[in-house]
């Protein structure tokens, strides 16, 4: 008996096949793997976490994700997991089992290894996918890059304060 094999395509098919929980994102038709965060990632990333899942849930503003959750974007030919996700509750019907399908309405990413892989990569992602607000945080300075979109597929960088964010989406300043 004859086994037919099917060879994967596309660099999301290879995706699909991949086992739950591996650290892996396609934007463009590429694959993206990464090592695990560092612990002053997930310190950081756990305390911002933390209080932006406060002011959600005090005001019922929407949903928070803490990565990995995957966000298919480009009509789901492209998925990253960025490291915090904000749905508002007027778009909670992105939310899938699988991940979010859709653009969130607001991403943090916290730099770990590959830093120019998060301020150009991912940054060109979200800005063309009309992401409204994306944040990228540098944990050893808490260095904050802020930027909303002010124009379909354009960014806007705002002023930001070390170890201060001010998250429009939510509209609340948090120290971390």
């Amino acid at each position: 008996m004859k086994h037919i094999i099917d060879i994967p395509r596309t660099a999301m098919e290879v995706f699909d096949m991949l086992p739950e929980g591996t650290r892996c994102e396609v934007i463009d038709n590429s694959l993206y793997m990464s090592p695990s965060p560092t612990s002053d990632h997930q310190d950081i990333l756990g305390d911002i976490f933390f209080k932006i899942k406060q002011k959600v849930n005090q005001y019922e503003s929407g949903k928070v994700y803490v990565a990995p959750l995957d966000v298919y974007l480009d009509n789901e030919l492209s998925v990253v997991q960025p490291d915090i996700i904000f749905v508002k509750t007027d778009n909670l019907h992105q939310i899938k089992k699988r991940g979010i399908t859709g653009s969130p309405d607001m991403v943090i990413e916290i730099l770990s290894s590959n830093k120019d892989y998060d301020k150009e990569k991912k940054f060109e992602l979200y800005q063309r996918n009309n992401i409204p607000e994306y944040i990228i945080i540098a944990p050893e300075t808490k260095e904050v890059w802020h930027y909303l979109l002010k124009s379909p597929g354009k960014y806007e960088k705002v002023l930001s304060e070390t170890g201060l964010l001010r998250i429009n989406s939510i509209n609340a300043q948090l120290s971390f």
